[in-house]
Formats: structure tokens, C-alpha cells, sequence
């Protein structure tokens, strides 16, 4: 059976990353609601009753980690396969060492596929006899989604469990473990740093403790064992940073999703940081110009129609002067929209009328609305008895029906008392009295 430990026993060069990788639970760090007392993971781990799975979450929170963890702690055979590299070959050669160590042992077999959001999904489905048959115990680990990325056929067999970002104060912790041993870490390499080192390299890893440690092992090969740790010895090292952020994947949808949110929700400060944030990570300024005009008419709409424009002007303003001042022109139609009065009147109108022309007979186009552009069309009444607003007083033609007879009484826009739009509701209340008046003339002469 493979020793899943083999490679941090190997006498060539080991990153740091590696090295230090936890040998139990007690040197794990974070995900403490999964793998703390008496949560899923630690019960699974300590009673050895176990169940394929997912773990969903961002790199270098610990996804493969667990997974060794647990195999070791069930004796079992250890296999890796990664998405990005296998296919189905390297699938069928899983399953037959599982298949041969059960038959000839009656052991069991861990197998971990890294990046299984990657496998199409006859690649995914190859998975599931075996899954189901318990030739092995099945573990995924995903940046993505899986309710997204993955077949509901696989989802249905195995759980997912959410890793979360581990904090400062994690990696921080971390760091210091490394620094501390003597036999896998960098005890040796005496390196001298403060507090406040320590700090700046664990916001620098950005939730990332793999990159906290690739830092860290950076560090020791540029200073002098006992020698302090300047400030540029930090630069040097942190200077090329990326921070962490995948464009199409779930941190960006995440980011986009505070971003407008923070607008709706009339934030200026939420949508300045948020925008920030993904400008940092490398976001394209107008993916964001974009979603700011799906806002304005989404979430501010008739409260404040200038937002519409502004967020036009903005996106134009970009284009003729480029990033440095487009910028500042992105954010601040985006502080205007946090601003504005805020109405989701039109898009649920429109939502509603959609639904129903999707849901109900196409009704035919009542008479005195129809074109009538022939003497045939003319002699068959369409247009006949149609009013001409601009002929009425007020320019309205009081009591007229714009809809379907089935539909006369439906109404789907509903203004707000908000911004701009009260006024718009104030004056189709006025027409809307015009309107009942007209009726009321009809029914008199009638009777």
C-alpha cells in the first residue's frame, strides 16, 4: 500500500508548502466549522464511517490536505488524479488498483481528483458505478461552484462541504509553526522577523496559506541566517504579488455580487471598495461600466433616468481618455447610483409582462389599434374608431384601452414614491381619474 507521506520522507527538495503540509488534525489550521469537535469532517476522520464527497473552495485552503488526512486515518491506499492532467485512462487505472487491492487485501482506497469541476461529463459519470459499488472512496475538490460545474448524477452521490477562506490570523499562524520547526520548517534558516512581518506576509497571502508559506521560503533564501528582515527585503518579495482573484470563477461573481448589491443597497462606501477590489485583482474596468447600466435600469430605473445616461457617459469616457481617468469616471457613476433613488419598478413590470405573454393565448390586436396601411385592411374596420391622443384634450385619450380586451384590466408597471417616479405616479393617477370620469360619461349616456 503507497505510504501517502512517502514525499515529504524523500531526501530531494520538498517546497516549504509541502514540508510543512499537517500530518493530523492538530496541525490543521482553519475550517474549524467542518473539521472542529464534533463537526462532520473531524467525526469522519476519528470514526473511520465515511461517505464520498466534495470539497468546494478557493486554492491553498487545505482541499488536498484533508483528503490525505483522512486516508491515512483509514490505512487506506491514497490515490491522486488531477483533472487539469488526466482523462479517462488515468481513470481506468484508478479503478483497477482499487479493484485489485480490495480483491487481494479487502483494502481500501482513497481517490482524490483535484480540479474534478474540469471533467466533461462523460468524464464525470465514469466516476459513478464505482462510487456506488464502494470500489473507492471518492473525494472532489473544486474551485467552482459544483451545483454549476458538476453533474447533478455525482452530486447526487456525494456531499459537498464548503471550505472557507482562512484569515490572517490563520496564515499568521502558519507562518509561525514554519519558523518554529526544526525538522520540516525553517527554524534553521534563523530567520528574524517581527510581529508585524509576520502580519504583511499573511494579508499579503491573501487567503492563500500554500502562498504564505511560498513567501515565507522566498524570504529565507534572499536574507542571512540571524540577520533581520527589512522592509525591503519584504518589498522584494511581495512586490510581484497577484492577488488572488479568478475572472469567470465563483471570487468574481462573489465580487461583482457585493459590488451590486453595495449599489442597490444605496452603499457608496460598499461600491467604491468592492470596485476596488476587482480593478486590483484585474477585473476590466468596463465589465463593471456594464453592470452599472443593468443597474440603472434594473435597480434605479424611472426613480432617477439620468443614471442611465451617466453610466453611458462614464463607459464613453473610458474609451476616449483610457484606465487612469476612465476609472475615476467608472467610479463615479457608480457613487452617483449608490446615491440615486432606487426603484426595480420597470424591470418587475417587465418580468411580469413577459411571463404572461409566455404563459397566456397570443391574443389577437384589438381593431382600433391594427395598422391600416390598404382600403382592404380599412373596409375590415382595423384602425376604425381609434383616437388620436393629440387630438384629445390633455393630448390623452381618456377611458381607451391599449390592451387586449381579456387583458383590459391588468396593469403592470407600479411607479414608487421614490425620486423622479412619484411624480410619474402622480400623473398616471391623474389619468387614471381622467380615465374613470370618461367611463362614467359612457355609462350615463348608455342608460
Amino acid at each position: 500500500m503507497d505510504d501517502l507521506f512517502a514525499d515529504q520522507q524523500s531526501t530531494g527538495y520538498q517546497p516549504l508548502a509541502a514540508r510543512m503540509r499537517p500530518a493530523n488534525l492538530s496541525e490543521y489550521i482553519g475550517q474549524s466549522h467542518l473539521v472542529g469537535e464534533g463537526r462532520p469532517l473531524r467525526r469522519m476522520v476519528e470514526t473511520g464511517h465515511c461517505h464520498s464527497f466534495i470539497l468546494w473552495g478557493p486554492p491553498g485552503v487545505g482541499k488536498t490536505t484533508f483528503a490525505q488526512l483522512l486516508s491515512h486515518a483509514l490505512d487506506a491506499q491514497f490515490i491522486e488524479i488531477s483533472a487539469v492532467m488526466s482523462g479517462v485512462k488515468e481513470i481506468r487505472s484508478a479503478v483497477e488498483q482499487a479493484q485489485q487491492l480490495r480483491m487481494m487485501k479487502g483494502g481500501q482506497t482513497v481517490l482524490f481528483v483535484d480540479e474534478v469541476h474540469r471533467f466533461n461529463k462523460s468524464q464525470q459519470d465514469a466516476f459513478l458505478p464505482y462510487i456506488e459499488d464502494g470500489t473507492f472512496l471518492f473525494i472532489g475538490a473544486t474551485t467552482e461552484n459544483p451545483a454549476f460545474e458538476l453533474n447533478s448524477a455525482l452530486l447526487s452521490r456525494a456531499r459537498v462541504y464548503r471550505l472557507k477562506t482562512p484569515t490572517s490570523e490563520d496564515i499568521k499562524q502558519v507562518l509561525q509553526r514554519a519558523l518554529a520547526d526544526h525538522e520540516k520548517g525553517l527554524a534553521s534558516a534563523e530567520l528574524v522577523l517581527s510581529d508585524n512581518d509576520l502580519a504583511i506576509l499573511a494579508q499579503a497571502a491573501d487567503g492563500d496559506i500554500r502562498r504564505g508559506l511560498n513567501f515565507l521560503e522566498i524570504l529565507s533564501d534572499l536574507v542571512e541566517p540571524g540577520t533581520a528582515v527589512s522592509h525591503a527585503h519584504l518589498e522584494d518579495v511581495l512586490g510581484g504579488s497577484v492577488r488572488r482573484y479568478d475572472r469567470g470563477g465563483d471570487v468574481f461573481y462573489d465580487q461583482i455580487s457585493a459590488f451590486h448589491k453595495s449599489v442597490r443597497g444605496s452603499s457608496p462606501d460598499g461600491a467604491l471598495y468592492w470596485m476596488a477590489r476587482m480593478l486590483d485583482g484585474g477585473c476590466d474596468p468596463l465589465y463593471i461600466a456594464r453592470r452599472l447600466l443593468a443597474i440603472a435600469s434594473e435597480d434605479i430605473g424611472n426613480a432617477d433616468p439620468r443614471a442611465l445616461q451617466i453610466g453611458l457617459n462614464a463607459w464613453d469616457v473610458f474609451e476616449r481618455v483610457g484606465p487612469g481617468e476612465g476609472n475615476r469616471a467608472i467610479a463615479q457613476a457608480a457613487v452617483y447610483m449608490a446615491c440615486a433613488p432606487k426603484s426595480n419598478a420597470v424591470y418587475t413590470a417587465f418580468n411580469q409582462a413577459m411571463t404572461d405573454v409566455a404563459s397566456q393565448p397570443s391574443y389577437e390586436v384589438p381593431d382600433h389599434l391594427r395598422n391600416a396601411p390598404t382600403a382592404l385592411a380599412k373596409s375590415m374596420g382595423h384602425g376604425e374608431e381609434y383616437r388620436y391622443a393629440h387630438n384629445e384634450e390633455n393630448a390623452y385619450a381618456a377611458g381607451e384601452n391599449y390592451l387586449p380586451e381579456s387583458i383590459a384590466h391588468v396593469r403592470y408597471y407600479h411607479p414608487t414614491e421614490r425620486g423622479l417616479e412619484k411624480k410619474i405616479a402622480d400623473k398616471l393617477a391623474w389619468l387614471s381619474e381622467l380615465d374613470s370620469h370618461s367611463l362614467i360619461r359612457r355609462y350615463s349616456k348608455t342608460q
